[in-house]
């Protein structure tokens, strides 16, 4: 088999094996799976067989993730990291997470194949949970390995009223395990994680493959302002306390003030009338507010004009507003060695490089409190939908990840 023919099965075998883990599923006709359900653990065991089939050892620690060990030529070699998450958001596509736990196993079976060792164990990761979907937690699996597991969340319960510690006992898994999860820092080299870009990027430029420099940090609110109902027919205009026109007047100063800096980024995902009518004034509004930066200064200097507007809005309105602050996340930068690493693979195919910052949160994030970590994004199509059956990626765009992450493995030197 010529060199060009292996790069295009490794390809195809890793579209196949997506599609063979998507059918592990809670929702009949989509692509649900969320943390500890029977589709989950469903797909922890094929990833299990699939990991056994590649030569590597098996286990599934205290929080559900399923660790898979390709030894390196010394026994008890400290690891280099890799992997994501293999649950889902609800009606799913079916490459975000599960490819970056599929392809460096296709990878490894490669070199297994070939009998090919390094001077340092691989480790695959497939965490059990990062989308926080069943227990509105996130980074549950990564939290466990990095040793920042809150155990807080364990009394959290499910839209059944099942605790997160019951669900897991029942599972076979003791919550008071947890600590032993976490990873010795000696024991670790880096993590890289492969992950579709989950964006438009990579696609409007023509380019399979792409370095995250950094992973954008957060700040959210949940915000209700209250105005005073009255009929539509007879309130005058300038004597309305309007509270849906005021709460659609700050989204669109969140849209131009975060349209202002280049990597920033504002969202209203949620924007709500409780209890509205046509012919009613709304008294009431409730919206959530999504704001992103790579780099924090920018995040919370955006943040601290959005909150300042917002109480200029509802003064000039005369409406009050009530806001809680739901999440604040600072950035986590990508270690330049590990982008450089990255750098070498993708220039020794030919292939351009690009640099770019991720907007979506990853396990990577957790994992930088326990070591260095690296992200290579992955081009999809349409438009670069995400979290939704549409998200598509490409075989041969597979085959260019699985040869650059190869690369990067077998040139890879700790701690540069």
């Amino acid at each position: 088999m010529s060199a060009e023919q292996a790069t295009a099965e490794i390809g195809d075998i890793i579209m196949t094996m997506a599609d063979e883990l998507a059918v592990h599923s809670e929702a009949a006709g989509m692509l649900t799976r969320t943390y500890l359900t029977e589709a989950h653990h469903g797909a922890a065991a094929l990833l299990t067989q699939w990991m056994k089939d590649a030569g590597m050892t098996v286990r599934r620690d205290a929080a559900g993730n399923v660790i898979g060990r390709y030894e390196g030529a010394a026994p008890d070699a400290p690891a280099l990291l890799t992997g994501s998450h293999f649950d889902t958001v609800r009606n799913a596509g079916k490459y975000d997470g599960n490819l970056g736990v599929i392809l460096p196993i296709a990878c490894i079976a490669r070199w297994h194949r070939q009998g090919k060792r390094f001077p340092f164990a691989i480790e695959v990761i497939g965490f059990a949970e990062e989308e926080g979907v069943r227990f509105k937690a996130t980074l549950l699996g990564s939290r466990a390995i990095a040793g920042t597991f809150d155990v807080a969340v364990l009394e959290r319960a499910d839209d059944s009223g099942a605790t997160m510690r019951a669900v897991m006992a029942a599972a076979g898994f003791d919550a008071q395990a947890l600590p032993q999860a976490t990873h010795p820092r000696d024991a670790v080299l880096g993590f890289v994680e492969v992950h579709i870009e989950q964006g438009p990027v990579l696609l409007d430029e023509g380019l399979p493959v792409g370095i995250v420099t950094a992973i954008s940090g957060a700040t959210r609110f949940m915000v209700e302002v209250t105005g005073l109902a009255g009929h539509a027919g007879t309130v005058p205009m300038g004597l309305r306390r309007d509270a849906a026109m005021a709460a659609a007047e700050i989204g669109l100063f969140i849209e131009r003030r975060c349209s202002a800096a280049k990597g920033l980024v504002g969202t209203v995902g949620m924007l709500q009338v409780p209890n509205g009518a046509t012919n009613v004034v709304p008294g009431r509004a409730q919206f959530s507010i999504d704001i992103r930066a790579e780099e924090d200064a920018v995040r919370e200097a955006a943040v601290r004009d959005v909150l300042a507007e917002m109480e200029a809005i509802a003064k000039r309105r005369n409406v009050t507003l009530t806001i809680n602050r739901t999440h604040d996340a600072a950035s986590v930068p990508c270690a330049p060695w590990l982008q450089q690493g990255l750098e070498a693979a993708i220039s020794s195919l030919n292939l351009p490089v690009r640099h770019l910052p991720s907007g979506a949160g990853h396990d990577a994030m957790a994992l930088a409190a326990l070591t260095d970590v690296a992200m290579l994004f992955v081009r999809c199509g349409n438009g670069g939908i995400s979290h939704h059956p549409d998200e598509i990626m490409t075989s041969e765009d597979a085959a260019v990840a699985a040869d650059v992450f190869s690369r990067f493995v077998e040139r890879f030197a700790p701690g540069r």
